[in-house]
């Protein structure tokens, strides 16, 4: 498998912004091939930019429906031989086409130890839940909504007076080492699902 990724967003590119910086520190052997957003005001595409990146916004309101804007982006994907997809914040669910095209190949991460807390707000659901821990966890992307098979997580405690965005912050320090760890895993391959279960091989020397 070739190490060219891809990096798709809405927002600001947070977590795009650490990939960048594992691969610019060589903590990371990939070549970060092309960013694509769904929204051309994302500040993620500056930031894709100033690295030297390609970045393209690719807008849902050009294509006529949504299987055909995923296979729009199976297109820009496949023309850069990308061999890994990885979701940064990226607001849109991923439909057949792209996981047909991309089979175990598309990385998410989000903001709670899964599957507690899926969806949207997942720090303020663990806030109004009142769990102790919560954390960050990188998962393979299938046709359910962050139910793939985990890679890799990070715990995080929550506080007593955390606020949402206080505890947002504390896992985004754990999002950004997570990210590139697990992306390097993957691409390293020794690696298979079984059931739900990302299972590492081990090593023989």
């Amino acid at each position: 498998m070739t190490r060219r990724i891809a990096v798709l967003i809405s927002g600001r590119g947070s977590n795009l912004q650490s990939i960048i910086d594992a691969i610019a520190s060589r903590k990371l052997d990939a070549t970060l091939a092309i960013v694509v957003s769904s929204r051309a005001e994302a500040p993620g595409l500056t930031r894709a930019r100033q690295a030297g990146v390609e970045a393209v916004c690719l807008s849902p309101a050009a294509a006529p429906d949504r299987d055909a804007y995923d296979r729009a982006i199976v297109d820009l994907l496949r023309a850069r031989d990308i061999a890994l997809v990885c979701l940064a914040g990226f607001m849109r669910l991923v439909g057949p086409p792209l996981l047909e095209a991309f089979p175990n190949r598309i990385l998410n991460i989000h903001p709670s130890l899964l599957p507690a807390f899926p969806g949207l707000d997942a720090q303020r659901q663990a806030l109004e839940h009142g769990v102790r821990i919560t954390g960050a966890t990188v998962h393979l992307v299938n046709s359910d909504l962050d139910a793939g098979p985990i890679v890799l997580q990070a715990a995080v405690p929550v506080l007593d007076d955390d606020t949402a965005e206080t505890l947002s912050a504390r896992i985004l320090v754990e999002e950004h080492r997570l990210y590139s760890e697990a992306i390097r895993l993957v691409l390293d391959g020794g690696w298979s699902i079984h059931g739900r279960r990302f299972v590492r091989h081990a090593r023989v020397d």
